[in-house]
């Protein structure tokens, strides 16, 4: 098979194209063709020698995010033919045009969709669903605010958070991105230079004084104290993204007298179990949203697999609006 290599760690250029020996799947794993997978943040990382893929995942293919054909089936799936179209997260190695992965980890894909338009789903969508809706608990009535709206993860938020009757804020670093959020059923957003203290001020007028019931916090750094003054009473805080820094100085007094509830939450490091259980709750309560047209990908830019160089430069700009994708067969 094709695949998308890490020569060493560095910038886009360690990236290359190889033939690698196809892999075979295991008795409750399927063996998937893949025909798109998307980019994100942690490929970056990878590719930089800052955050290496968990243990039994190839060690120098990127790509967690893919969708396409089962190819083959071990002895043990019985929920699976030859021929489905499914999507997915992997730990790693979606950057290549055969994909091993357990049986219970992937989703069907509707049959509306574009293989580009899956790809870009699994990632975003399963994060911010159990984000928001499975550990912050978000109930119908309350508000949202998501920092970075504009990428995946937080596009993602704010249509689930539309759909679930809840009314969803955002933050972003251009007045761009706040307007093009806004056709996704963004409510009020705020563009953020260097004066994070405008998120308060913001938060303050957009909900009349009450504050933020949930908060995704997809950049890390100085947005948490940022989060923290926007709380309501009894606000959930989820910390998902680092971009911005992975330390910050808070208010003990602002967490004790809110009663806030800060937490923390990864998909890539999770035990098995829990990723085929975060799967099961998007394949329930996330995929009929797309068959039913309320819920809709957003695709930044598409790039062929031989193109791996130029997508990644892309995702590393901050300019992306969407998911960066990858055609891979």
């Amino acid at each position: 098979m094709r695949a998308a290599v890490i020569t060493r760690p560095g910038g886009p250029e360690v990236l290359a194209i190889e033939q690698r020996p196809d892999p075979e799947a295991g008795p409750a794993e399927v063996l998937v063709r893949v025909r798109a997978s998307a980019l994100n943040r942690a490929d970056l990382l990878q590719r930089e020698g800052h955050y290496p893929a968990p243990p039994g995942w190839p060690p120098d293919i990127p790509g967690m995010e893919f969708a396409g054909e089962i190819a083959a089936i071990g002895a043990r799936v019985t929920e699976w033919r030859v021929g489905d179209r499914v999507f997915g997260i992997a730990g790693g190695g979606a950057n290549a045009e055969l994909l091993v992965i357990d049986g219970a980890c992937v989703a069907r894909v509707p049959d509306q969709l574009s293989w580009t338009d899956a790809a870009s789903i699994p990632e975003a969508f399963i994060t911010a669903h159990d984000a928001m809706i499975v550990q912050a608990e978000l109930r119908a009535g309350e508000s949202v605010l998501i920092h970075a709206v504009g990428s995946g993860v937080g596009l993602a938020a704010t249509q689930l958070a539309r759909a679930w009757r809840a009314t969803p804020c955002g933050t972003a670093r251009t007045a761009e991105k706040i307007e093009r959020a806004r056709t996704l059923g963004l409510a009020d957003g705020l563009t953020v230079a260097s004066n994070l203290e405008v998120i308060a001020a913001a938060v303050e007028e957009w909900t009349r004084g009450r504050g933020i019931d949930v908060t995704l916090d997809l950049v890390g750094g100085d947005y948490l104290p940022a989060s923290i003054a926007a709380a309501a009473p009894r606000g959930r805080i989820m910390l998902i993204g680092t971009v911005a820094g992975r330390s910050a100085t808070v208010s003990v007094g602002a967490i004790l007298r809110k009663r806030l509830t800060l937490r923390g939450t990864v998909l890539r490091a999770r035990s098995l179990d829990e990723k085929r259980a975060a799967t099961a709750l998007f394949a329930r309560d996330v995929v009929p949203l797309f068959a039913s047209g309320v819920l809709r990908p957003t695709v930044d830019s598409v790039y062929d697999l031989d193109q791996i160089r130029a997508a990644h430069e892309r995702l590393a700009s901050n300019a992306t609006f969407g998911k960066v994708v990858l055609r891979v067969a």
